[in-house]
Parts: structure tokens; sequence; C-alpha cells
């Protein structure tokens, strides 16, 4: 095998924040009304080491029943990742989607088991395309204007 050919690997998968408000409680698990949630998804890269990159997948879920907020989870899935010899012009889309995709069903999980351990039924996240999301930050960015989002 060449030393130019690309590689990608996976060097670990692990969580960097996780944290659980209930500001409420215990009044709030007498609440009989079905609480509203807001979910939030942002992804961060950054290269830490040569061939090294840091990929992160955060998750914001608040449930609000009335004004009141029942809870507020917060889960940070990091990943480590080794990628060598692939074209800059590649290396964004594999930051910006491949890696997410990789770490978001880790995340959909520890979000799931923390707001359970809170006492709540489980949250699932639903699907997310980090694809979809990943041409529309580029067009917003006014990167390359070919950039189209598939409907």
């Amino acid at each position: 095998m060449s030393d130019n050919q690309p590689t990608f690997q996976i060097e670990k998968i692990y969580v960097k924040d996780l944290s659980l408000e209930i500001p409420h409680a215990p009044q709030v698990f007498m609440q009989a009304d079905q609480p509203r949630l807001e979910v939030q998804i942002n992804t961060d890269a950054s290269q830490f080491s040569e061939g090294y990159f840091n990929v992160t997948v955060s998750a914001t879920v608040t449930a609000r029943a009335g004004e009141k907020t029942m809870f507020l989870a917060e889960v940070v899935q990091g990943g480590i990742f080794a990628v060598r010899g692939v074209p800059s012009e590649d290396l964004d889309g594999l930051l910006g989607v491949a890696c997410p995709t990789i770490l978001y069903p880790y995340l959909r999980e520890a979000v799931s088991d923390l707001i359970t351990r809170g006492g709540f039924p489980p949250v699932v996240l639903a699907p997310v395309s980090f694809e979809a999301l990943y041409a529309q930050r580029q067009q917003q960015a006014g990167a390359d204007p070919r950039v189209e989002i598939a409907s």
C-alpha cells in the first residue's frame, strides 16, 4: 500500500459532555401536561494533531410543559478520526458528513439513556441527514454556489 493511499480510521468514540437539569423537580413529575420537545443538533470538527481530527455532534433537548421547563439535556458525543492522504476538497465533507453520521447513533443512545435515568420516558432523536445539513451550511456560508440541496 502506497503512503499516498487515502486512509480513514476511527480511533476513539467518547462522551465529551453530559448534563441533565430538572429545575422543577420533584413537582414536575406530577405534571399531567404532555411536554413540548425542542431539539438542537450541532457539529464541530478540528484538527488537533498531524492526521488526527476531533469531531463532535451535540444535542440539546429541552422539554417544556406550559411555561415550565421539565428538563434540559445536553450531550456532546465525540470521536477521534485518523485521516491521511485525503484530498483537501474531500476532507470537509468527510468531517462534516461521514464522521457525524458515525457518531449520531451513539449520541441518540446517550440522550435516551440520560433522560430515562432522569425519570422521564425515553426520548429517541429522529434521524438526521448530515449531508443536507452540511449542504445547507455550505450554502449559508456562501462557499460553493454549485452546491445544491436535493429535495
